[in-house]
């Protein structure tokens, strides 16, 4: 086997150039709107809570953001704690709830299904996290047409 000769890295050291950007910092022209829809599990994968922090950075270059929670994703709106509502059962326990808190504060829309909130995950609309509006069912279409309609930049996002 090769002998390495490298040191090896401790804390504090830089394995990549996180300094280098590619592409130009696009912000949003006055009026441009996204939409981010969440198909996902809470805590069954790192797509959620990438996608709300996309959604955070799409509020701050200047987009007219809002966030669709449907289906298994309304699971990402509920307030959650242990052994009480609020607290951290572990670390990273709150992430969702403290990004879509974030994100409302910074002027983003979150909409919620209440289909898949009470049919699907039987939680009622005071399980919500303040903020975020309950939508019918029949609003799930028609938020992604109108915002299609308004030529918005829509991330869909599904997982099983």
């Amino acid at each position: 086997m090769p002998k390495v000769t490298q040191p090896a890295s401790k804390k504090g050291d830089f394995l990549v150039d996180y300094e280098e950007k590619v592409f130009e910092d696009v912000k949003a022209e006055p009026g441009e709107k996204a939409l981010v829809t969440f198909h996902t599990v809470a805590f069954e994968g790192s797509i959620g809570f990438v996608n709300l922090l996309q959604a955070t950075r799409l509020q701050r270059k200047g987009f007219e953001t809002s966030i669709l929670l449907y289906g298994p994703g309304v699971t990402l709106g509920v307030k959650r704690g242990f052994p009480t509502l609020g607290d951290e059962a572990f670390p990273g326990h709150q992430n969702f709830n403290n990004q879509i808190g974030k994100f409302i504060a910074e002027g983003g829309k979150v909409y919620a299904c209440r289909f898949a909130l009470q049919a699907l995950y039987g939680h009622g609309e005071g399980s919500l996290i303040e903020g975020i509006r309950p939508i019918s069912p029949l609003d799930v279409l028609d938020i992604v047409l109108l915002h299609r309609k308004s030529n918005a930049f829509i991330l869909d996002t599904w997982t099983l």
